[in-house]
């Protein structure tokens, strides 16, 4: 079957769902738009794993099971969005024994598919069909517009503008011990955002 690869392009909040996020997906060729409904784990999960220089003090269920597929000398190979039934999104993750060569599929929710992806930093793939299904095209406008929304509102927190980077640094270090991991992204952030300006 010929696959079509995806792109982590965002998390936001879900503009539909109450206290749920919208995991954006994009095939680049094409520029259409995959958006996934996941909950709040699963977002958090999905943007730590992304960031990979932000670790919890105990391990994520992702995590855990990260290290039990590699103690066991599997890989993950890919996650494969397969298909859309009433809104919901089934999706496959392969694995591949790298001592046998034996290979092991297994059905799982796409926001865990996900949050597992990116910790191998494996390709997610669909079909044609998803992506005529579910897919959206936004225009480049409207995307820009989201951007700047989502600056803004980190921008508009205070404490954090106006903390030096000491102080920054301390309250990623508690926001981490204290497991809260939206405000510890929002700081990583404005951090990742003060380097780009010193360079």
């Amino acid at each position: 079957m010929d696959y079509k690869q995806l792109v982590i392009r965002g998390i936001s909040y879900s503009q539909t769902q109450s206290g749920a996020y919208a995991l954006l997906l994009e095939h680049e060729e094409t520029n259409i738009k995959l958006p996934v409904v996941i909950g709040n784990f699963e977002a958090q999960s999905i943007s730590l794993g992304l960031e990979k220089d932000i670790h919890p003090p105990r391990p994520l269920t992702h995590d855990l099971f990260t290290k039990f597929i590699i103690s066991t000398h599997y890989k993950l190979i890919s996650v494969i969005i397969y298909q859309i039934v009433d809104g919901v999104f089934f999706s496959n993750i392969n694995f591949k024994n790298s001592e046998t060569e034996e290979e092991l599929i297994l059905d799982a929710r796409t926001s865990d598919a996900v949050a597992m992806a990116v910790r191998f930093d494996a390709p997610i793939y669909t079909t044609q069909q998803v992506l005529n299904e579910a897919g959206i095209l936004l225009e480049l406008e409207e995307v820009a517009k989201e951007d700047e929304t989502f600056s803004e509102t980190i921008e508009a927190e205070d404490s954090l503008t106006s903390a030096s980077m000491e102080e920054l640094q301390k309250l990623l270090d508690e926001a981490v011990k204290e497991e809260d991991f939206d405000t510890a992204l929002e700081i990583q952030e404005e951090i990742k955002r003060r380097k780009k300006k010193i360079d």
